[in-house]
């Protein structure tokens, strides 16, 4: 990298490396595994797509039912270390 990245830059370039891979996960994963997006011409010319199953597959994926049985927390621990009441 040399003298025309400092290191202080580091941090920045690894936050939008991550942040942009996560973007393109999305798109992808949008483009082909979304029900309502239509590729190919045979779906392309049906007005309304019937494929309720597809799109309750789509929605109600893995880690949507992980997290259903999650507490709403970001960090349960830290959250009850300082609500204790001793």
């Amino acid at each position: 990298m040399g003298r025309w990245m400092k290191a202080d830059v580091y941090p920045l370039v690894a936050a939008m490396t991550f942040v942009t891979g996560m973007c393109l996960f999305q798109l992808t994963r949008n483009a082909l595994l979304n029900p309502d997006v239509r590729i190919n011409k045979a779906h392309r010319r049906t007005a309304v797509l019937e494929n309720q199953e597809e799109g309750e597959k789509y929605a109600e994926h893995r880690l949507r039912k992980f997290l259903r049985t999650r507490p709403p927390q970001v960090m349960p621990a830290i959250n009850r270390f300082f609500s204790d009441n001793n």
